[in-house]
């Protein structure tokens, strides 16, 4: 069976099951709550799948997987195990229970709504909204990233059309099923992930003589660093620029709204036990496997794409550059599983992104009240719209490469959302003090040093001359992303330790959710 006629049965199954799932989810999404939160009543594995399928996208297979394989090798794993460790098991300790007892006392749906309930400020929600709305819509067109080269291992087609496709699936299943739909297929997509990650790197071993082999060939290699070893090396040829990109990719998840939205729609606690354990094996597997298998990316030295203009490989181009040989089998599985990635984390963004504009921006605006079915209608009017947008930038991305200014605003998008939101959701969460000056002083340095990174960007401006410490914040948007959200962990307490607090007895009955009593089993608890 030729590989084309492989792709498209494969592709069919799939695409007919993630349809199917969207007319199945119907039921749950008929009102606000259910097409958001799926009625918080979410199990684990559903959940914990959700919140894995959103962190790892294409753009990790693809992307990432390629980039930072080539520029640290081996050690380039680090950045999956710390997207375990830091970006799955300790949010879920740190902001999964919390999380879902405080917005549920607030009756918070999205993260905007969160920020204007904890600090009594509506102003705060709306520049929340605003921020999510301008960070978001380039972060989903970045999605699309990579499908083009993979497409083009097996199918002779426009890379317009493979956008479109993608395109309209996700909405088709997002618009009928809401979040229950999204979670579903979540589910299904992060199995196929798991298995196909798992067959592609044995292959790519396989084809290299097995582990011992390819690390043998690889410690061989001196590329830019001109050392053997560096690149099957403990923590690689720069330990420190492979720190700021676990940093980035590991806490960064603290503060992105498609993520923290997950822990809402928990369903219980022994659940968020499950999540914790089920999500962090994912993340080992996925992350861990896509930068372990992007770290023998310079055996293909000789077959990647070179940019001519700056001498180095198109990262989008070294992954699907190591699969281009592999069987049939292998190369349909990660076609799936790519679409897969894409699609669960597209559905996720486009979600949080129409029911926050819906939610806490159209509607508090709307001088009349309005029912859930008209919410629910709105949302879906902007998930039509999100998915849209997106679409159209890709494509205008693609056919004009020369257009910089899109490329980068995805690569800010991580970094200004982290940067605003992390320490003031964290904080919010645990201490009374924060302050709402605090916030809004966080906002402005989380977007604030994203936007200076695109202006250094892209007007190529030399930062050599701002010094050897600045020089290196503002060398990528990497380094710049992790000084927004560190900086926004320290400025966030010492800022409130000088501004107004906010009402005690306001604050006193917003805390009061944790100190509610509930009866559990002793298989749970011991009693003291």
């Amino acid at each position: 069976m030729s590989k084309e006629l492989l792709c498209v049965i494969m592709l069919v199954v799939f695409f007919a099951v993630m349809i199917y799932v969207g007319f199945y989810s119907r039921k749950h999404a008929t009102d606000v709550d259910g097409f958001v939160l799926g009625g918080r009543g979410v199990g684990p594995w559903l959940t914990a799948f959700a919140f894995g399928t959103s962190y790892f996208s294409a753009v990790i297979f693809v992307g990432y997987a390629g980039q930072f394989g080539w520029n640290f090798g081996m050690s380039a794993t680090w950045a999956g195990l710390g997207n375990a460790f830091i970006g799955s098991l300790l949010a879920w300790n740190i902001l999964g229970r919390r999380t879902r007892v405080m917005t549920q006392h607030l009756d918070a749906k999205t993260m905007p709504d969160f920020f204007g309930k904890r600090f009594d400020s509506v102003p705060l929600k709306v520049a929340a909204s605003i921020i999510v709305f301008i960070f978001l819509i380039p972060y989903t067109a970045s999605l699309y990233n990579g499908l083009s080269s993979l497409f083009g291992l097996v199918f002779d087609i426009p890379y317009w059309v493979v956008i479109a496709v993608m395109a309209v699936l996700t909405g088709f299943y997002v618009i009928f099923g809401g979040y229950m739909a999204t979670a579903i297929n979540d589910f299904i997509q992060g199995i196929i992930m798991l298995f196909g990650i798992c067959a592609v790197i044995g292959a790519v071993l396989s084809e290299n003589g097995g582990l011992l082999a390819a690390t043998k060939s690889l410690a061989s290699i001196t590329g830019d660093v001109g050392w053997e070893g560096a690149y099957s090396a403990f923590l690689g040829p720069d330990p420190l620029a492979l720190l700021f990109v676990v940093v980035l990719t590991s806490l960064g998840t603290w503060g992105l709204p498609q993520m923290v939205g997950k822990f809402y729609a928990i369903k219980s606690e022994k659940d968020i036990h499950k999540g914790t354990v089920i999500s962090t094996v994912f993340a080992i597997i996925v992350a861990g496997g896509c930068y372990f298998l992007g770290g023998f990316g310079r055996l293909y030295g000789d077959k990647v794409v070179i940019n001519e203009a700056t001498g180095k490989p198109l990262f989008d181009t070294i992954v699907p550059t190591m699969l281009s040989t592999l069987p049939s089998i292998i190369i349909a599985v990660v076609i799936v599983l790519v679409l897969s990635a894409s699609m669960s984390t597209l559905s996720s963004l486009v979600l949080t992104s129409s029911s926050t504009f819906t939610l806490d921006v159209i509607k508090p605006a709307a001088k009349k009240g309005m029912s859930d079915q008209k919410q629910v209608s709105i949302m879906r009017l902007f998930i039509v719209f999100f998915i849209l947008i997106s679409a159209v930038i890709a494509i205008f991305k693609d056919a004009h490469p020369e257009v910089t200014f899109i490329a980068q605003m995805m690569g800010v998008s991580w970094g200004a959302l982290a940067g605003a939101f992390l320490a003031p959701f964290l904080y919010g969460l645990y201490w009374k003090g924060i302050t709402k000056v605090s916030v809004v002083v966080c906002f402005v340095w989380g977007c604030g040093i994203a936007l200076l990174q695109l202006f250094v960007t892209l007007g190529g401006v030399d930062v050599t001359g701002w010094g050897a410490v600045l020089g290196y914040i503002f060398k990528s948007s990497i380094n710049s992303g992790v000084i927004a959200m560190v900086g926004g962990l320290v400025i966030v307490p010492v800022i409130s330790l000088f501004t107004k607090k906010q009402d005690g007895t306001k604050l006193q009955e917003i805390f009061s959710c944790y100190d509610e009593k509930v009866t559990i089993t002793k298989r749970s608890s011991l009693q003291e």
